[in-house]
């Protein structure tokens, strides 16, 4: 993806867009524009996760392989994603105890398989225990 600079590489304000300019005629047309697409002025890492988001069809476990995170890692990824576009939180809801099963099952199939240290699956399984 293209980087779309938004802020001023000076000061860091966000910058306006004051001019479009048509490359076929060299029509200029000047005044103060929106932005347009918020999803361009997200930072690079927010655009990395969107793009694995919508590869993996919103499903975090499977962008968890992708990405090589634990859910709560992603999890908590995806709702600072959410909030950089400025989506209200969606509330903590608990999650079915079979998925819980499922991930801590998970974690100690990466542990068996020399993926990730004891210390590593200690933590994750912490987690899933919140």
């Amino acid at each position: 993806m293209e980087k779309q600079i938004t802020r001023c590489p000076r000061c860091e304000q966000p910058l306006l867009v004051t001019e479009l300019t048509c490359d076929a005629c060299g029509v200029q047309v000047r005044g103060r524009f929106e932005r347009g697409c918020r999803f361009c002025a997200l930072e690079p890492e927010h655009r990395r996760l969107l793009d694995v988001f919508l590869s993996c069809r919103g499903v975090l476990r499977d962008m968890e392989q992708v990405l090589g995170l634990s859910y709560p890692t992603v999890r908590n990824r995806v709702d600072a994603l959410l909030a950089a576009l400025g989506y209200a939180p969606s509330g903590a809801e608990p999650e079915p105890a079979e998925d819980v099963g499922a991930r801590r099952q998970a974690v100690l199939d990466r542990l068996q398989a020399g993926e990730i240290t004891p210390e590593e699956a200690a933590v994750a399984l912490r987690q899933l225990a919140r």
